[in-house]
């Protein structure tokens, strides 16, 4: 029988997603019992492999220099934040500042046998699921890595934890992680509004985060501020009148998690589901690329070639590239520039990588997103400001323009 060693951090990780995909894996079947050998190759593992160690040698190398604070406070070393008197994270008041629209955030997630959330609590202070002020000093935060970089493994270790524990009997964190907190950090941050997208698991009990989240919105009168989007799983039975349903209750942003949801964002269901979003006026944002963290054998689902089919079969239908691309964004950047309908979103990427994706792209379809609550909103916001310093034009595209271009076309004010 295999019995894991837990003498080192690496083996404790592995160990965890193990266990979270063994109790996962009788209920989160694969889409997909055609698995050809060219989907996921030893080139591909490889190629990722490459990517890290590249990554490493340049940080603090690109255009901009090291950019390395410590923790989320430790932004306030930049022109554009402060620490205010309760020693709390906020942007300066500038004229060259545009209230920004937060393209990718979600909210504290309770699934299976945890408890509700109240997502209507102000608490505290928000405990983000990759916490880098949890200690003082916070963590080592280097802006020009992919962010989960920054953690450490027994960081990354407790995320895994934290996760299986979310559907089990809930965890401290996830009640932070609500909609008055949300908004909150908004303020400090200088963001306007944000989009809130669930991802459905198909779980038999407790996968109703859309629902949830949509009635906690209406119940805060917060959809002025908060985008209503929408998940469904391409395995559940209903997925096509639930998606018609959230389109009814004006969600505009639809979710899909090829990795989480195991499904490869070609297959034959997903191409079906893709027509129903062009008909409901729904944008499409995906997770995209291989981030790192996720179990390695879900990596074969994200790889940016398998969104091509999808990127070239519906150009009317707008597709955002979460991440763009993650790890993978090298394989990702080309689509956005051969699709006009593909869209990158800027969550995680590092400086000198945004920089050069601006100059290659020209900026029209990147978009600004945090990923919320894994991270602090300004993480992202100040990369995209070190980018568009000095070019005030970019700086409102990147940061609200592009997002309000893409909204208006599904039908909503902005």
């Amino acid at each position: 029988m295999f019995q894991p060693s837990l003498h080192s951090p690496l083996d404790r990780r592995r160990f965890l997603q193990l266990v979270t995909l063994s109790a996962a894996g009788a209920i989160l079947p694969s889409c997909s019992t055609d698995d050809p050998e060219n989907r996921y190759t030893g080139e591909d593992i490889a190629r990722l492999a490459q990517q890290r160690l590249e990554e490493g040698t340049r940080a603090g190398h690109g255009p901009f220099g090291p950019l390395r604070f410590k923790g989320y406070r430790g932004l306030a070393e930049l022109p554009w934040f402060e620490l205010d008197s309760e020693g709390e994270l906020r942007t300066v008041a500038m004229l060259d500042l545009p209230k920004a629209i937060d393209m990718h955030c979600h909210l504290g997630m309770s699934v299976l046998l945890a408890p509700e959330v109240d997502l209507q609590q102000r608490t505290e202070r928000v405990i983000h699921l990759l916490d880098c002020d949890g200690t003082n000093p916070g963590c080592e935060l280097d802006l020009d890595v992919y962010i989960n970089r920054n953690f450490s493994d027994e960081a990354l270790d407790e995320l895994w934890w934290g996760s299986a524990a979310q559907g089990l009997w809930g965890n401290s964190r996830s009640t932070t992680q609500t909609i008055p907190n949300l908004l909150h950090e908004m303020d400090a941050c200088g963001v306007e509004r944000a989009s809130i997208m669930p991802i459905a698991f198909d779980l038999p009990f407790g996968d109703d985060l859309t629902e949830r989240w949509i009635q906690a919105i209406n119940i805060a009168g917060a959809r002025e501020r908060l985008i209503l989007g929408c998940s469904v799983h391409p395995q559940d039975p209903a997925r096509f009148d639930r998606l018609r349903q959230y389109a009814a209750e004006g969600a505009r942003i639809i979710k899909f998690h090829p990795t989480m949801q195991r499904a490869y964002p070609d297959s034959d269901v997903m191409m079906e589901l893709y027509a129903e979003c062009e008909r409901q006026g729904l944008i499409v944002f995906f997770h995209c690329g291989r981030a790192g963290i996720e179990p390695e054998s879900t990596h074969r689902y994200a790889l940016p070639r398998h969104y091509e089919a999808a990127l070239k079969t519906f150009p009317n239908l707008q597709f955002v590239l979460g991440h763009s691309g993650a790890r993978d964004v090298a394989e990702a950047i080309p689509l956005a520039m051969r699709y006009d309908n593909t869209w990158l979103g800027t969550h995680g990427q590092g400086v000198s990588t945004l920089h050069d994706m601006l100059e290659r792209t020209g900026g029209e379809r990147m978009l600004f997103g945090t990923d919320w609550p894994f991270y602090h909103l300004a993480a992202s916001l100040a990369k995209l400001l070190i980018i568009t310093e000095n070019r005030p034009s970019e700086r409102y595209a990147l940061l609200r323009g592009n997002a309000q271009r893409l909204l208006n076309m599904t039908g909503m004010r902005t």
